[in-house]
């Protein structure tokens, strides 16, 4: 499991991760966040349902798409976080449907 080199309690903001919150360093990824989580995916294939997590970690591959703050299909990998941030974790293809 992933964890941080040192204590960002000074900084810390909270996210909620499928509405548990945790806690993060303002301005970090979404995707770190999430990959610090006891279960680190992100979003599942539409096909398959298998758990996709955060992998280039640069906006190129697609893997760590996921809901934030309402919004579907946002890479988390470029998406810093905020305090009261809410990602949830995508599951199938987004609907394009509001």
């Amino acid at each position: 499991m992933f964890r941080k080199l040192h204590d960002p309690e000074a900084e810390a903001v909270t996210v909620y991760i499928d509405g548990v919150p945790a806690l993060a360093e303002a301005n970090e990824s979404a995707a770190a966040v999430l990959m610090r989580q006891g279960s680190p995916w992100a979003r599942r294939t539409p096909v398959s349902n298998a758990r996709r997590a955060p992998y280039c970690m640069m906006g190129v591959c697609f893997d760590c798409v996921a809901t934030v703050d309402g919004v579907a299909s946002v890479q988390t990998c470029l998406a810093p976080v905020h305090d009261g941030m809410r990602i949830d974790r995508q599951i199938g293809r987004r609907s394009v449907t509001p």
